[in-house]
This record gives structure tokens, C-alpha cells and sequence, in this order.
């Protein structure tokens, strides 16, 4: 079948799992592909996926091939395919706007990101990249809190005639007047704020779905979170946070008989260690009521590499966007924005989210 070609807007540690992810299944079988979800999607393989351009901020990105650019610091995570062959396509300069956080200056430069001095792109010129060459999707890796990037790459997908993929948490394939804009011009948008593949709050859904079904209340809750990746950094303002927060929070909130009165529940990133890199530890805490009012406490902890883990859930959106593409079909994907995203349109059990999904990649269910 066809490629699958996609644009990137972030360069960072999650873009760079994908890529190295993309490589890495190339030529394997599926008997010996392991982490994957799906081998074959609708008749597409992860090896069909094929980046055709990129933006990025950071001067050690800018003016690179995306194979060498997916290396640069601060990027941290785990390198598990070194040789990435070069793909032709050179990092280009994007826009700062809200997607450069201020605080990170006070940070060595390994540690954060260091602003090109290139000129910003203007919207004219991204809309041109991305019909040039012939992207069929964008896919936003934007930091945490750039509210307005995230809005002005989604302006330029919807002017060139993409799809998109919301992998960061500024609500637009769940904002009704976002999402009825992009069925209009016929694209098909997945968001918001990706899910990992087993990761702090997929674990946190079902947990709390299996109290539901096993008849205990829950009381109380809390979901911490550390690590020592830019995503983290970015995140010691707590300004930046809210949509992150909300969309966590939602998350497992949705999964309740019942939403926890606020103080019950607490639920976001705590804190930035430097030395984790792109480790992510979570520390889970729900305290509940047995038969007969008994009290109950669960203690979890868990520790993943973070962006292979979302890495695991794009590799499946991507296609199932193209399916959409395939079949004319537009607007916001409900069912599989509901399995891959943390706020998706509508929040469907995981359960049921899965079966949908599974229904809509054999074509038997067109949203």
C-alpha cells in the first residue's frame, strides 16, 4: 500500500521514540515484533509511516536531518536503533509563540531548550511545507502549556488540507467548534493529550474501573508523577499546567459511578528530577471501602520510559488516520480518540473504547 506521510511539529524525546520505533520494525516479522498493538492496521504497517517534514525551535535541530536532530539535546530518552539512516528531510525553523518556556533559562542548556536564531516561520510558509510535501497528517508534540503553537499549527493543517493528530493537551479535537471545522474541509483530527501504552493513567482508569466493578467505593486518590525530561521541566511552571492537569484528572474521573469532590483527588506531574532523563515514576495511592464499610489502601508504584511508551500508542493513530483518510471520513475520530487520547470528544470505558476501535479499523464503525 501507499506510504503513510507525516509532518512533525516538536522534535523531542516522543518524536524521536517514534522514529527510532518506525526503523526499528522495518524488515521484522510479526512473530518477533514485539510492543506493538497492532503489526498490521488496516493493511499498514509501522514501516509505511514516512516523516516528510518537520519543525522544531531548538538550535541544535534547526538546519539538521531529522535522523541526526532526533539525537540532539536535550533529548534524553533510550536509545534502542542508533544507526538511523538519513531521511532527506532537514528540520525546519517554527514558531516560538507560547512554545518556549521562560523558566528553563535558569537550567543548564543539556537540560532545556536553547531558541535558533533562524526567523520564525510565518503561517504562509508552513502551509506551503506541509503541501509540498505532501503530508498527509500533522502530528503535534508541542511542550505542555503552549496553548497558542498548538492553535496556529492546527490553523495551518486545517489551510493546507491535513489531518492532525493532538498529541499534547490544548483541547481541540474535544472543542466542538475545533473539530466541526476540520469534518468541514473533510479531515479526520485524533486528540487530545495521547495515553501511554501501560502508563500512569491508563493504569489509574482501570484500577479505578475495576473498584467499580468489584463494588468497593473510592474515597481518596492521588496520582504523582516525576521525571527528569524537558516535558517535566517545562511543567515546574505551574502556570503551564492546567489543561494538563484537567485532562489527567478527567481521565480517571470519567471511569467513576461517581467524580471524587476535588480535595479527594489529586492527580498531575509533581516534580522534575534531573537525573531520571526520560524515566517517568509514578506513585498511585487509592484508598477505598470493602463489604461492610472495611477500609482498603493500594500502593502503587510504577516506573516507565516515557516516550517509547506514547511512542507505542501514535504508531497505531497514525494509521488509523490514514484509514480515515482512506474512507472520507472527517471530523473528530470518537472511538479512537477515546483509546488513544486522555481528553478525548467523548470518554468511553477502555473496554468499550477498544471494541470501537477494533470495529473501526475493519471498516464496521466510521467514527
Amino acid at each position: 500500500m501507499d506510504s503513510i506521510r507525516i509532518a512533525i511539529v516538536g522534535v523531542g524525546n516522543c518524536a524521536s521514540s517514534l522514529l527510532q520505533g518506525i526503523e526499528y520494525y522495518r524488515g521484522k516479522s510479526e512473530d518477533v515484533a514485539t510492543g506493538l498493538m497492532h503489526w498490521d492496521l488496516g493493511g499498514y504497517l509501522p514501516s509505511d509511516i514516512e516523516v516528510v517534514a518537520a519543525f522544531d525551535i531548538d538550535a541544535r535541530k534547526v538546519g539538521k536531518d531529522l535522523a541526526e536532530a532526533i539525537f540532539a539535546p536535550p533529548n534524553c530518552t533510550t536509545i534502542f536503533y542508533p544507526n538511523m539512516p538519513r531521511t532527506g528531510v532537514t528540520v525546519q525553523m517554527g514558531r516560538v509563540m507560547d512554545g518556549f518556556p521562560e523558566h528553563m533559562q535558569e537550567y543548564p542548556e543539556e537540560c532545556r531548550f536553547v531558541l535558533a536564531s533562524e526567523e520564525e516561520a510565518s503561517r504562509e510558509e508552513v502551509v506551503r511545507t506541509l503541501k509540498e510535501s505532501g503530508a498527509e497528517m500533522l502530528l503535534n508534540y508541542l511542550p505542555v502549556g503552549s496553548d497558542e503553537a498548538a492553535r496556529f499549527y492546527a490553523e495551518c493543517a486545517l489551510e493546507a488540507g491535513v489531518a492532525l493528530i493532538n498529541n499534547m493537551p490544548v483541547f481541540i479535537a474535544s472543542d466542538p467548534a475545533w473539530a466541526e471545522r476540520f469534518r468541514e474541509k473533510g479531515l479526520p483530527i485524533i486528540g487530545d493529550d495521547v495515553k501511554a501504552q501501560i502508563g500512569a493513567t491508563i493504569t489509574h482508569r482501570v484500577l479505578a474501573d475495576l473498584f467499580r466493578r468489584r463494588g468497593v467505593r473510592l474515597d481518596r486518590t492521588y496520582q504523582l508523577n516525576t521525571g527528569g525530561n524537558t516535558d517535566f521541566l517545562n511543567m515546574l511552571n505551574r502556570s503551564r499546567l492546567a489543561s494538563k492537569r484537567a485532562s489527567k484528572t478527567e481521565a480517571v474521573q470519567s471511569v467513576l459511578e461517581e467524580p471524587l469532590e476535588d480535595e479527594n483527588i489529586h492527580i498531575g506531574p509533581s516534580d522534575y528530577v534531573c537525573w531520571q532523563k526520560d524515566n517517568k515514576v509514578c506513585f498511585l495511592r487509592m484508598e477505598g471501602r470493602l463489604f461492610g464499610d472495611v477500609p482498603m489502601h493500594l500502593d502503587l508504584r510504577l516506573s516507565v520510559e516515557d516516550s517509547p511508551n506514547s511512542a507505542g500508542i501514535v504508531i497505531d493513530a497514525i494509521r488509523c488516520c490514514k484509514l480515515a483518510l482512506d474512507r472520507g471520513i472527517s471530523g473528530a475520530l470518537i472511538s479512537p480518540s477515546a483509546y488513544f487520547m486522555k481528553h478525548p470528544p467523548v470518554q468511553i470505558r477502555d473496554d468499550d473504547a477498544y471494541r470501537r476501535t477494533e470495529e473501526f479499523i475493519r471498516g464496521l464503525r466510521d467514527e
